[in-house]
């Protein structure tokens, strides 16, 4: 595998981000809570597909108290168009209840605290302590495990072995936001099938690793 260099890393990041300075998650919420339950909800499941459900679920249910009072049983068909909806609904309810037994109801900051909720992962802790608390974290899904490495960003051939990789070779300055314009340019530019390469801003320096 060739890695690019500390000079083609600045260039990378920099690029991406003159294009996209402040990108944003696609997941649609209102508060801490609500973001938290959409990347669980996303699991396998598209932002699109989640944003739709919870567009009208966080007009009844925008806290861990109003979940809770909702219930598994009604809280199912607000999800049942998203993939693994029943353990969803299960997860949704003990995390609930978790945050008001253990956190004051507060969505935790650190990663120890926030994988302790039911159905919450590294990756979606990670995410919650990116966009919500502006932490460094790289929450590493399919498109930044797939492309990382074959851009040359970074090496590993598992979640955390890429995670630490990018961590440490990415530049401090662009690590806020780093996991957006890697996750955006994996699901619109370096597509599993047919990459865009000819629209691809870093194609000159792409290591384009097999």
């Amino acid at each position: 595998m060739i890695l690019l260099s500390e000079e083609e890393m600045d260039i990378v990041f920099s690029r991406w981000q003159a294009q996209n300075p402040a990108p944003a998650s696609k997941l649609n919420y209102v508060n801490p809570f609500t973001l938290l339950v959409a990347v669980v909800l996303s699991a396998q499941a598209t932002d699109k597909s989640v944003n739709i459900a919870t567009e009208k679920l966080f007009q009844v249910a925008d806290s861990p108290e109003k979940l809770l009072a909702l219930g598994e049983e009604n809280l199912i068909p607000y999800i049942q168009s998203i993939g693994l909806y029943k353990n969803k609904a299960k997860h949704l309810i003990g995390l609930s209840k978790k945050l008001l037994e253990d956190f004051k109801g507060q969505v935790p900051d650190n990663r120890d605290d926030l994988m302790s909720l039911p159905g919450v992962g590294r990756k979606t802790a990670n995410v919650v302590l990116n966009v919500i608390f502006h932490q460094p974290t790289m929450p590493v899904d399919t498109h930044l495990l797939r492309i990382s490495p074959k851009i040359g960003l970074a090496q590993g051939s598992t979640p955390e072995a890429v995670e630490k990789s990018l961590l440490e070779r990415i530049p401090q300055k662009y690590l806020e936001h780093a996991h957006h314009w890697i996750l955006l340019h994996g699901r619109y530019i370096c597509t599993a099938r047919n990459p865009k390469c000819q629209e691809c801003l870093i194609n000159d320096i792409c290591k384009h690793n097999k």
